[in-house]
């Protein structure tokens, strides 16, 4: 009996293993200044419950050494295929994982993984996996921008490999820009998400899409607005899942503080009227566009220069409001009918409360007739239930009838569920 059949039992986790039995991941570390940000990244998974195998480049323990791997890791580190050569370890450690993750990937690493290589241990574990594979980039701009290297991306995608796209920020010395390795938990929920799909986990490879999150604001002076309780979550949770499946991502966030999902291209905006700009740029050559964001219905009709000031009688000044453009109406053809692509699925959101003139149900479905979208996420936020919530729980409405319960969850798996109906309506 093999060691993973001695730990099964009769029930399965939640990312589809036996009960009792870790998943088996391998971090893979490339020779790059980033190297030590994957010692968070192995922190985190080995914490997690999961057993995580590094195998790092020689030039990566230039940066990090083996004694601080297999400390963290719990086992020893080799970078050459001879080291315990009697259990052909440049076979069995890709033959046995359920993910090999190499963070950071260097250019020389993407270009030797994209051409078949396999001149040391993690080139020859990166050809003999038949799991998911996930690689983080990190180098100077102009190497990621290279045409070499842009053909070596795209090469290895079109064979099922994700590969996250680099965050922008600061690099090795004054240098800025795009390459920097994403920060750690977010590369960690990259993981996981992939984990808890197994070998579905790239159905959107290829797809671009877009994703708005946040609650805009209509400011009334400087210092005063209109807004809304969306955090976010939601949005942000349909960004991550979206790119952990392998789809181009483009988020467009209003006045949301929390971190920029691992892969995700984030475009900040503020107004309604920003983000109508932001996701009708985006929307042009999407496949699918998730209306997550909580955009003001209305504005103030006009804003003043300074602050408004208390009045001495106590009265309260008269605030005339106008209302913001319907921008799920508009993408999803508004009156006319026409959308930038033809062939593109359109989610929307509905927060509903229910009242005289029906239940929450009923108002979504008449607002899924309004908008003209493919699918609307209806949740009941009576009592303010779901905002600044980890979880969350939803009726999706197709506006072909269909109408899909997911039952409260996190919203990791709600978004995950949404993506499903959204790929089922993919025409191609």
């Amino acid at each position: 009996m093999s060691e993973r059949a001695a730990d099964e039992t009769d029930g399965t986790t939640e990312a589809g293993h036996p009960e009792g039995v870790r998943p088996r991941v391998v971090l893979g570390v490339g020779g790059g200044i980033a190297a030590y940000k994957a010692c968070e990244l192995l922190r985190r998974l080995t914490e997690s419950g999961h057993d995580v195998t590094v195998v790092p480049t020689e030039a990566a323990l230039a940066f990090v050494g083996a004694p601080t791997w297999a400390a963290l890791s719990g086992k020893p580190v080799a970078t050459d295929v001879w080291t315990g050569v009697h259990e052909v370890p440049h076979v069995r450690i890709g033959q046995q994982a359920d993910l090999v993750v190499v963070a950071p990937a260097t250019a020389d690493l993407l270009a030797r993984a994209a051409h078949g290589l396999a001149d040391d241990l993690l080139t020859n574990t990166l050809l003999t996996a038949r799991c998911p594979v996930v690689l983080a980039p990190a180098m100077h701009t102009e190497m990621w921008e290279n045409a070499a290297t842009v053909a070596n991306v795209e090469t290895l995608r079109s064979r099922g490999v994700l590969v996250v796209e680099p965050a922008e920020g600061r690099l090795t010395g004054a240098d800025t820009g795009k390459g920097r390795l994403p920060e750690p938990a977010e590369l960690f929920e990259v993981c996981t998400e992939v984990l808890a799909r197994g070998a579905d986990a790239a159905d959107l490879l290829g797809r671009r899409v877009v994703v708005s999150a946040g609650g805009t604001r209509e400011y009334l002076d400087p210092v005063r607005f209109l807004g809304n309780r969306s955090s976010g979550l939601q949005g942000y949770a349909l960004a991550r899942a979206a790119a952990a499946r392998g789809a181009e991502v483009t988020l467009v966030a209003a006045n949301v503080g929390l971190p920029d999902p691992a892969g995700v291209t984030v475009v900040r905006v503020e107004s309604t009227a920003d983000l109508r700009e932001a996701v009708l740029a985006a929307t042009a050559d999407a496949d699918a566009v998730v209306m997550a964001a909580a955009p003001a219905d209305f504005r103030p009709a006009s804003f003043t220069d300074a602050k408004i000031k208390k009045a001495d009688d106590g009265s309260a000044p008269a605030i005339e409001l106008v209302q913001n453009p319907d921008i799920l109406r508009e993408i999803s053809g508004g009156d006319s009918g026409e959308r930038a692509r033809k062939d593109s699925v359109i989610v929307g959101f509905a927060a509903e409360t229910g009242d005289a003139t029906g239940s929450v149900l009923d108002l979504a479905r008449a607002k899924l007739a309004r908008k003209g979208c493919d699918l609307l996420v209806v949740n009941d936020v009576s009592g303010g239930a779901v905002f600044g919530s980890p979880d969350n729980e939803a009726v999706i409405l197709g506006a072909d009838g269909a109408a899909v319960e997911v039952p409260h969850g996190s919203k990791s798996a709600l978004a995950h569920r949404i993506w499903d109906e959204v790929a089922r309506r993919f025409t191609n």
